[in-house]
């Protein structure tokens, strides 16, 4: 399952990367990584999404939109 990321982006403590896997029959998945802390403290969570795409760009374009939306409200990945 190959991956891709889009350049991620900062905010705060926070690195807030969207990822997209490809499921082998022209879908794509959207996935985002954020990240807290440095080194040895780093804190990663990836949370991966249920719609599928038809193209990557799609993919990770869900994924950058759901991590700016993370930002205004981090309840709403709980």
């Amino acid at each position: 399952m190959p991956f891709s990321s889009a350049h991620p982006f900062a905010v705060g403590n926070f690195r807030i990367t969207p990822i997209s896997r490809s499921n082998g029959s022209d879908r794509h998945t959207a996935l985002l990584s954020i990240q807290r802390g440095q080194g040895s403290q780093t804190y990663d969570r990836v949370y991966t999404f249920k719609p599928e795409f038809k193209t990557q760009d799609s993919a990770l374009m869900y994924a950058a939109a759901q991590g700016r939306y993370w930002l205004l409200n981090p309840a709403s990945l709980a």
